[in-house]
């Protein structure tokens, strides 16, 4: 495949994960544990191994240099890295970690831990793939393979990220950004030399304190704390800077951070600014959790693995298309909705919160900057694509959005085939071109109610008669 993007070298510790998914409806007649039924078993890369999968679902080449033994859960993860991302191995000491998770759903009911084995050393292949590097993720989960690589990664001059883990040592100084959880940031805070926070800091202001705290114990260039469905808080010092997530995302969160780390490293690698990489880096996260987190990152020729088409800059339709394909695979509605939500009024929302409880997801189709231009004229739209994609992720009720140029959605709904494509009042006397389209796979069109006296075309006038600002005033 080729492709514009940096490539990245990820050092850290790979593990193998398992999933027992099954169902749980009842407690067992001997004990007051629930009993998990009609289990079927998914086996994925794990921990660094799972970071460098992701990196490489981006679109960029991939190396990942993790420590690795002649044991069978090694053969099983290398099974399942091949053709996914370039593998330079350093020695092991005793066998591959292991996580085994049971499920009831999407609830974990138990882990079971195996294997405790830990890099040994470096070799000469390893430490010349973080020399050459232009990016360098390290994904360190406490069982060596960062330490002894650690004098290649002090001098490498590559962009470098380091996902820190409880069980392993501080970043060496220098780091690009530093992605520590908060209760990994609080740890390594503690270590640090800050205490418990006696003056009652907790939540933000905690994450802001032990931040400021690691940038200069670490002497990192930035620290970026994750909070889960918070976003994160990215500190350079001085004072944060939070960014919240797009959209709430109801999920297995397992992986996020890594999903977080590799989105930024990969960003930085391709020379973007901190505070422009974790933004992408949190929408990423908030994405991967809400299209099934790493129960989603299947092996490439599993028949259940979604098609992971890496989306290009400001692409969201790989996206889309990921959102209807799990829905649909899941047994829900895929629900579709069309326009190009120029200015977004109270009308569009409206519209698209009864779409939303039309089915089980709501994927918004948006009209190109061409695409409006030829529909409505040369001064629209007022509102750029890429703004007007943002706003609509942002509304609670919208789970993906698509970007088509054409004139009409025919295109992009044959890729979504959603069950249900919804058009507002005002067409009940048009028949819609799509129409047939959406009908050919057993699709239905629904009309829905439109707000009367809401409109882009109105908004936009009125703006245009109403008194300009004052001199040196603000628009708003």
């Amino acid at each position: 495949m080729t492709t514009s993007r940096t490539p990245l070298v990820v050092v850290g510790d790979a593990l193998l994960d398992h999933d027992l998914c099954g169902r749980a409806d009842r407690l067992a007649p001997d004990a007051p544990v629930p009993v998990v039924h009609g289990t079927r078993r998914n086996s994925r890369p794990g921990g660094a191994a799972l970071a460098a999968c992701l990196a490489a679902s981006d679109g960029r080449p991939v190396t990942l240099v993790t420590a690795l033994g002649d044991d069978p859960a090694s053969d099983t993860l290398r099974e399942l890295l091949a053709g996914r991302v370039e593998l330079v191995e350093v020695p092991m000491e005793g066998t591959l970690s292991s996580k085994t998770r049971v499920m009831a759903g999407d609830r974990p009911l138990l882990r079971l831990d195996d294997g405790e084995g830990h890099a040994r050393e470096a070799t000469r292949e390893a430490v010349s793939a973080v020399a050459g590097a232009a990016g360098v993720l390290v994904a360190d989960y406490g069982r060596g393979t960062a330490d002894v690589l650690r004098d290649a990664l002090t001098h490498t001059e590559a962009a470098l990220v380091w996902d820190p883990h409880v069980r392993g040592r501080a970043p060496v100084p220098g780091v690009r950004l530093a992605t520590p959880s908060a209760q990994e940031a609080r740890a390594f805070a503690r270590r640090s030399g800050d205490g418990e926070g006696a003056d009652g800091a907790a939540g933000l202001r905690m994450a802001a304190r032990d931040a400021r705290t690691l940038v200069r114990a670490w002497q990192a260039q930035a620290v970026a704390v994750t909070l889960g469905e918070h976003g994160a808080l990215l500190s350079h010092g001085e004072t944060p800077l939070l960014v919240p997530t797009p959209a709430t995302a109801s999920g297995d969160p397992c992986g996020a951070g890594d999903r977080f780390a590799a989105a930024a490293a990969g960003l930085l690698a391709d020379g973007e600014l901190t505070e422009a990489a974790v933004q992408a880096a949190v929408s990423a996260a908030t994405r991967y959790v809400a299209e099934g987190g790493a129960r989603a990152v299947a092996a490439p020729d599993e028949p259940d693995a979604p098609a992971q088409t890496p989306a290009a800059d400001g692409d969201t339709t790989a996206d889309a298309v990921r959102t209807a394909t799990r829905v649909r695979a899941a047994g829900g509605t895929v629900v579709a909705a069309g326009g190009c939500f120029d200015l977004l009024h109270a009308g569009h929302v409206a519209l698209l919160q009864a779409a939303r409880r039309a089915g089980d997801c709501l994927i918004v189709c948006v009209n190109s900057d061409d695409s409006v231009r030829r529909r409505k004229g040369a001064g629209r739209p007022l509102v750029p694509a890429a703004d007007r994609v943002r706003v609509l992720r942002a509304l609670e009720c919208v789970d993906a959005v698509a970007v088509f140029p054409e004139d009409t959605p025919e295109r992009i709904l044959g890729e979504l085939r959603p069950h249900i494509w919804t058009k507002g009042g005002d067409y009940a006397r048009t028949e819609l071109p799509e129409q047939p389209l959406v009908e050919s796979w057993g699709g239905q069109v629904l009309l829905l109610p439109y707000l009367d006296g809401r409109s882009t075309t109105g908004l936009a006038r009125r703006a245009a008669l109403s008194p300009s600002p004052p001199a040196g005033g603000h628009p708003w």
